[in-house]
């Protein structure tokens, strides 16, 4: 019987003797954070700060998207609120939370991209 403990005695102090099998062993968890976080951490929080300055900047005439889906025309919006209005169809205007706007999708402080040729 104790020639069968011996073995399993070696095979222990053997793997257990070096400090860097632990830190290998470790070492993909981290790998795969760096890459998480290179991939789709970092690229989401800077749409974050993107739209929020966007937000921010909101002025009369910005086309919107609000989370719901709804697409309006800002009317209004002043720089201390969190209300906006806007213009969802012709004479029908209601207020939104700057919070609930998902996207902005032009903005009158640059003009969006006309493929129409101007007329001479």
């Amino acid at each position: 019987m104790s020639n069968f403990l011996i073995p399993a005695a070696y095979a222990q102090s053997a793997g257990g003797a070096g400090g860097g099998s632990s830190l290998m062993s470790f070492l993909p968890f981290v790998a795969v954070f760096a890459i998480m976080y290179f991939l789709l951490i970092r690229p989401q929080q800077k749409q974050q700060k993107q739209l929020k300055a966007e937000l921010k900047a909101l002025r009369r005439g910005d086309r919107i998207v609000t989370a719901g889906g709804v697409v309006g025309i800002v009317q209004r919006a002043k720089e201390d609120s969190e209300e906006v209005e806007v213009e969802i169809a012709p004479n029908v205007r209601v207020m939104v939370l700057r919070g609930t706007i998902s996207t902005v999708l032009t903005s009158s402080a640059k003009p969006a991209n006309d493929t129409a040729t101007p007329k001479k």
